[in-house]
Parts: structure tokens; C-alpha cells; sequence
């Protein structure tokens, strides 16, 4: 990280083909959105504080999307092109010296490493800037780099103002540039609407930065899909799919093994400890921490989530805001909203749990809803068990002690505390709290009529004929 660098990351235009109520910068890829993905790059450059975002349509959504504190703002209200809006952040940034480094917010594939080779060009003159160029197969749309003798650049020319022999070169501009900063800032007054679209263009102060003898360095870039900048859902989709591809290199290389990694789905702020298995077709979302010595089962999607060393999750669990530390759970288990699984705890198939604290070596193994409830360490939880916490209006509480054998098919009626050591029998409503070490029995009393079903079905035969 450099102090004496400001960035300005342009991100002020709507995206019309991404066909789209909502700003281009606010999709997502790899996820998280894709200005998100250029402030993460940029702030290996600078400080938060040196960073500054010109944003236009959706402002304010824009403004708090962004998830990095200390990035700044400025707005572009009217739309007058590239160079107007860097124009937009000068009050923002810092103008008297050191270096700008001016970034598109369309472009989440950009590497911090390809930012520090970029800030690393010199030469042997004075140099207004450095900016990174790229071939293709097919540059058409893009302004095309003209070199000079040197090497360096001599101007960017626009696909709409090139000569046929301009048109046949393949290197282009993806935009983005280093300048001098004071000299930049002294300049940019000459750049001049003189275009079809009568637009302020960025790329004209290569030329003018040239002819006031402080010409511009390229940094030719190998790998072009680095700098794909996003117009399209197709254009998304690809870079979803690259970033999801690095973060998986990424976690194999740090030591997690990724079982089928093409289609394991992690996001850019998840952590993986060592030595975790990933199984095939694994989702991990948001800000999901996972330890080291896990495992997690085909098909769980895990969002926000605090995994301790060496939970299992069985195939096909979905958890999301919870912390689970050393427990077995699934396969098809729902953990939601602030569930903590203690240290060797057990979640069995089709058990859901929602707001609720599980104590040490508690059990609830088949087909059990518990929410919004406290339950104490060693506590057995029968199939078929609920907590039913909804009276239609407001959420109420239950609470398990410790040692606690809930039966089968019991129906735990909150609010409600079961004492420590008690037992609930199966099939039973319970209704009022339960004293420590007392059975509790809320069943229907059972009545018999002998040969009923036998005249009953006398009666439907009858009736038939």
C-alpha cells in the first residue's frame, strides 16, 4: 500500500445493456458486487481513506453497497463522459502531488498484482503515467493504442475516429491509467467535448500529457479476461465464474481440498481452515468462516456462518447466520437465524433449528423443530418434537435444562421452562413448565369401542349396495 496514491473508480453509469432497473455496479459476481470487487483490488494500492468513488445513477444505493468504511464519494449528476467524471471526484482527491490512479467500477477481474506492476512502471524520461493495455482477437469497440517509436503510447485512438490501419491493431485500452497526479490535475482542463458525442474523454490526456513532454508508459497485460469489463449478463456470468474459479485455486493452494471443484460455489470473503474437505456441488456464502479438519457434505449451502474445527456437515444442510462448533449435523438439517451448536452436538436428518442455543452433547437426530429456544448440555431430543414458539402475533421462548429426555412427538407449547434432569413423555402437550427432575405426561386419555370399525364398515357396505 502506498500513501501518496489517490484512486478514482468510475462508477457512475447506469449499464443499459445490462438491461436493468438497477446499476451496473450493483450486480453481483463471485459474490459480492462488482464495485466491491475494484475497491478490494484498489485497496491494496491505497489507504480506504484515498479512495474515491464517482457514482451517479442509484447514488445512494451505490453509497451503501459499498462495504469497505472510509471509501469517499463524489457524484456525477450529469452524464458528460469519462473525463468529466474524474473532473467530479477533484475535490475529493488529493491534487498536489503524488500519483492518480484511475480505475472503471465494471471491472471486478482486475488483480491487486497486475495494480502493483502497473504503479512499478518507470522509464527512462519523465513520465506523465503508466496505463495497462491488453490484446484481442476481436478489439472492435474499443479505443486502440497507437505506440511510438519508443514503445510508448501515443495516443488512444476511438473506434469511431480510426484510420482502416488503426482499426487492424489489437492492442487496446481496458481503461485504466496511473498518472503524475499534479500534472493531471493542471491538465485536465484541456480536455475538449470536440467528439460525436460532444463527451469529455479520459483518454485524451495521453495526448496531452505527450505533448507537454511527459509521455505515457503501456503495461501490456497477457491474461485479457483480467480486464473484461462488465456490459452484459453474459459478460457476468463469465466473470462469476473466473472469480469462483481463482477463489477455488486459491483455497486448494492454502490446503482445503475441493472435491469436483467446477461446481463448488465460494465467495470472495469466505475462509477455509486447513485440511477441510469440500464435497461436490458445496455452496459457501457471504462471510462464512470455516475451520480446519471439516467436512462439508455434497449440496450444503452455508451463508454467514462461524464453523468450528472439525464439524461435519452431512450432505444437504442449509445454514445460515449460525455458529456450530464440533457437532455432527444433517444431512437435510436447517440451521437459521443466530443458531449456536455446541461442541459435540448432533443434528439429524430433517431438523430445523431457528433462533436457538444447543448445548454440549445435546441431541435432536430425526425430524425435530426447535425455535427460539435455550437448550441445556446433554439433552435428548425425540423425533418428531417441537417447540411451538407462534402464538399468531408474537414470539415466545423456551427454555431446556440440562439433561432434559424430551419423548417422541411432544409438543412444547411456549413460553415454557423444562427444569434440569426431567423427563417428557412421548406424545405429550405439554402446556406449563416442568419441575427438575419430574416426568411430565400431557397425553389424551385413551378410550377403546370394541368392534366399531367392524360396523362401520358393515354400515358403508349397506349403503353401496
Amino acid at each position: 500500500m502506498r500513501d501518496n496514491v489517490t484512486v478514482v473508480i468510475l462508477a457512475a453509469g447506469l449499464g443499459t445493456r445490462m438491461r436493468s432497473e438497477k446499476a451496473k455496479v450493483l450486480h453481483e459476481a463471485g459474490g459480492d458486487t462488482i464495485l466491491n470487487h475494484v475497491i478490494r483490488a484498489a485497496l491494496h494500492i491505497a489507504p480506504a481513506e484515498r479512495i474515491v468513488a464517482v457514482v451517479g445513477h442509484q447514488a445512494e444505493r451505490v453509497r451503501k453497497s459499498v462495504t469497505f468504511p472510509g471509501v469517499r464519494f463524489a457524484e456525477q449528476r450529469e452524464q458528460k463522459g469519462t473525463g468529466h467524471a474524474v473532473l467530479c471526484a477533484r475535490e475529493q482527491a488529493e491534487t498536489s502531488g503524488g500519483e492518480l490512479l484511475i480505475l472503471n467500477g465494471d471491472g471486478p477481474l482486475l488483480k491487486a498484482s497486475t495494480l502493483e506492476a502497473l504503479m512499478a512502471v518507470e522509464h527512462a524520461g519523465k513520465l506523465g503515467g503508466a496505463i495497462l493495455t491488453t490484446k484481442l482477437a476481436d478489439p472492435t469497440g474499443y479505443g486502440r493504442i497507437v505506440r511510438d517509436r519508443d514503445g510508448l503510447v501515443a495516443a488512444i485512438v476511438e473506434q469511431k475516429s480510426a484510420t482502416p490501419e488503426q482499426l487492424a491493431i489489437r492492442e487496446i485500452n481496458p481503461g485504466v491509467y496511473r498518472f503524475d497526479a499534479a500534472l493531471f490535475w493542471k491538465h485536465l482542463g484541456e480536455v475538449s467535448p470536440n467528439n460525436a458525442a460532444k463527451e469529455y474523454y479520459l483518454t485524451d490526456m495521453v495526448a496531452i500529457l505527450t505533448g507537454h513532454g511527459s509521455p505515457i508508459a503501456p503495461l501490456l497485460v497477457p491474461d485479457e479476461t483480467e480486464l473484461l469489463g462488465i456490459n452484459t449478463r453474459v459478460e457476468l456470468a463469465t466473470a462469476d465464474k473466473l472469480l469462483r474459479a481463482r477463489k477455488a485455486t486459491e483455497l486448494m493452494l492454502s490446503g482445503v481440498t475441493i472435491e469436483n471443484p467446477e461446481s463448488v460455489l465460494v465467495d470472495v470473503d469466505v475462509h477455509v481452515g486447513q485440511d477441510t474437505i469440500l464435497e461436490s456441488h458445496v455452496q459457501l456464502r457471504g462471510r462464512t468462516r470455516i475451520g480446519s479438519g471439516c467436512r462439508i457434505g455434497a449440496g450444503s449451502v452455508v451463508r454467514d456462518c462461524e464453523i468450528g474445527d472439525g464439524v461435519v456437515l452431512f450432505p444437504y444442510v442449509c445454514a445460515e447466520a449460525s455458529k456450530i462448533q464440533s457437532a455432527y449435523v444433517g444431512p437435510f438439517a436447517r440451521l437459521r437465524m443466530n443458531t449456536e451448536a455446541g461442541p459435540e452436538t448432533h443434528i439429524g436428518n430433517f431438523v430445523e433449528l431457528k433462533n436457538t442455543r444447543l448445548g454440549n452433547r445435546s441431541k435432536a437426530n430425526h425430524l425435530a423443530y426447535l425455535g427460539d429456544s435455550t437448550i441445556g448440555s446433554g439433552v435428548n431430543v425425540g423425533a418428531g418434537a417441537i417447540t411451538c414458539n407462534y402464538d399468531g402475533a408474537h414470539k415466545h421462548p423456551t427454555h431446556i435444562g440440562n439433561d432434559v429426555f424430551v419423548g417422541t412427538n411432544a409438543t412444547l407449547i411456549a413460553p415454557l421452562e423444562i427444569g434440569q434432569g426431567a423427563y417428557v413423555a412421548a406424545g405429550s402437550v405439554i402446556t406449563k413448565s416442568v419441575e427438575a427432575d419430574s416426568l411430565a405426561i400431557g397425553r389424551a386419555h385413551q378410550a377403546a369401542k370394541p368392534g366399531w370399525a367392524k360396523r362401520r364398515r358393515e354400515i358403508l357396505k349397506r349403503s353401496e349396495s
